[in-house]
């Protein structure tokens, strides 16, 4: 039958209404006008159910009218960063979820959570199920066991940093966000002054929990022990520390301004580090240049009256500390727990972003009581089978195709290292779904071939005792949660535990 003519015939059935098989077909039909039936329908298989998991499935499924995705996830609840990274007070960046649950609602995606890939089943044992595998893991799931790698937190790499008062920023986000492996930590908040290494988004996002009124924090969805602990918090003080300069931080704009504006704060610069910054300016691109002069201007200007006020009536500060690095966490004197940080002052060679800090002989003593790091993370190979790149951290790829792999594919920071925010994330996996779309059609993939998905992999889970939590499952997560906090006025009271989640998934 021609396309003309199957088009002519779906108009047809439309106006005299289809049955769900005749719908089916008509679904079935691709951009060449070839029918594919579900046997032989192209099946994808997606590890990983953050943002570029679900970015990737998304854009397939719009794309191909053919195309089955599973999205694979190790927690029994997805969403990855979004529910584990981004800030309790962001929630519009948290909307995306909305599409996401579109996505995993779709009648050719279904979700597999509670699977551990690399434990319950094998990446192979996917390769062998599915015409693709697309790996995407989300940079808080630390522990994930998947063979191909996992992120692990940069060490500052300087005595002392095993002291109780030190903490990683991924176990810090992660506990007052609710995953459930930090939930353990139960911070020590009895300091006034913390210092937090590193001046990205996720280090101010520490920034602001720490000194964020109450008031503001109960009306999110931070957990419950978290909003108790910090309610109870006495840090009063934050440093922002950075080894480059001004011109070189890494926070954007937005990050900054609400850092500014942060009630019952005042910012607390030092004027030295800001030596020639004002005659650098007219030579840095626009979005550089805008977030230089609003910190020149927090740091310099004097502020109206009115702006006066609200500093002489703050009863926290926070700062950036510009040209510092750590050279060591200094002890109480029962070398129990953390009493101060040491860090050298630095000197830049060159100019711009690729500016590098160098280290000279002076050193300064900051007193404080937390530290945490916020200097990122990189991956490491955990299956020598799977190429790997040690210097980049990264799964070498060509636009999302795994090097020597065939039917292999990454997104996300395997893909491209930690960099980025989720629209980065989601532009990368545009791209690594339409290389995969291009090896359908080119021949590449033997998508002629049908393979078994989803079928075989949950007949090797349930002999394996593995029960995998579907969409719905998690819907009824979702409900109790938002129940929850409705009683007491947040979006949503987490479950902190794997155990809680699959007890309510399985009611």
């Amino acid at each position: 039958m021609s396309y003309h003519k199957l088009l002519f015939s779906e108009m047809k059935l439309r106006t005299l209404g289809r049955t769900g098989w005749i719908s089916r077909l008509c679904d079935g039909v691709s951009r060449r006008g070839k029918v594919c039936f579900s046997s032989c329908s192209p099946k994808v298989c997606v590890v990983g159910s953050g943002p570029a998991g679900f970015y990737t499935a998304q854009h397939l499924i719009k794309a191909r009218k053919d195309v089955e995705v599973d999205i694979y996830e190790q927690l029994p609840v997805p969403f990855g960063l979004v529910r584990f990274g981004v800030a309790p007070d962001h929630p519009e960046v948290k909307n995306v979820i909305n599409t996401f649950t579109q996505t995993a609602r779709h009648s050719r995606c279904s979700f597999y959570g509670n699977v551990n890939v690399g434990k319950d089943v094998s990446v192979e044992e996917l390769q062998q199920a599915y015409h693709a595998v697309v790996l995407c893991f989300s940079k808080f799931f630390l522990y994930m066991c998947v063979c191909v790698c996992v992120y692990v937190i940069r060490g500052m790499g300087v005595p002392g940093e095993d002291l109780a008062g030190v903490y990683s920023a991924k176990d810090f986000v992660g506990w007052y966000n609710g995953l459930p492996s930090c939930q353990e930590l139960s911070p020590d908040l009895s300091c006034e002054t913390a210092v937090i290494l590193g001046q990205g988004n996720v280090a101010l996002d520490v920034a602001r929990v720490l000194l964020s009124p109450i008031d503001i924090l109960k009306k999110t969805d931070i957990t419950h022990p978290a909003l108790e602990a910090l309610a109870e918090s006495q840090v009063r003080r934050v440093l922002i520390v950075g080894r480059r300069g001004p011109m070189q931080v890494a926070c954007t704009i937005k990050e900054l301004r609400e850092m500014v504006n942060l009630p019952d704060t005042r910012p607390e610069m030092v004027v030295a580090d800001f030596q020639g910054v004002i005659d650098a300016l007219k030579d840095l691109p626009r979005p550089r240049k805008r977030l230089t002069q609003l910190l020149l201007k927090t740091a310099l200007e004097i502020p109206g009256e009115m702006e006066q006020e609200r500093r002489n009536k703050a009863s926290r500060t926070w700062g950036f500390r510009f040209f510092r690095s750590p050279v060591k966490v200094l002890a109480d004197p029962d070398h129990n727990r953390t009493a101060g940080i040491r860090l050298a002052v630095n000197r830049l060679e060159g100019s711009g972003e690729g500016a590098c800090a160098m280290l000279t002989e002076e050193v300064e003593d900051v007193s404080c009581g937390l530290v945490i790091s916020s200097i990122g993370y990189r991956s490491v190979p955990i299956d020598p089978s799977i190429p790997f790149d040690s210097h980049k951290a990264i799964v070498p790829n060509t636009m999302g195709r795994v090097q020597q792999a065939a039917g292999l594919y990454c997104s996300g920071w395997l893909k491209t290292g930690p960099t980025g925010v989720i629209a980065t994330t989601m532009n990368n996996s545009f791209d690594t779904a339409r290389s995969l779309m291009e090896d359908m059609d080119s021949g590449v993939l033997h998508i002629s071939s049908a393979k078994p998905g989803s079928q075989t992999i949950r007949a090797l889970l349930e002999k394996r005792g593995v029960k995998p939590v579907t969409f719905s499952n998690w819907e009824k997560i979702d409900s109790v949660e938002v129940k929850r906090g409705e009683a007491t006025g947040k979006p949503r009271e987490k479950l902190l535990t794997v155990e809680e989640m699959l007890q309510v998934a399985r009611t």
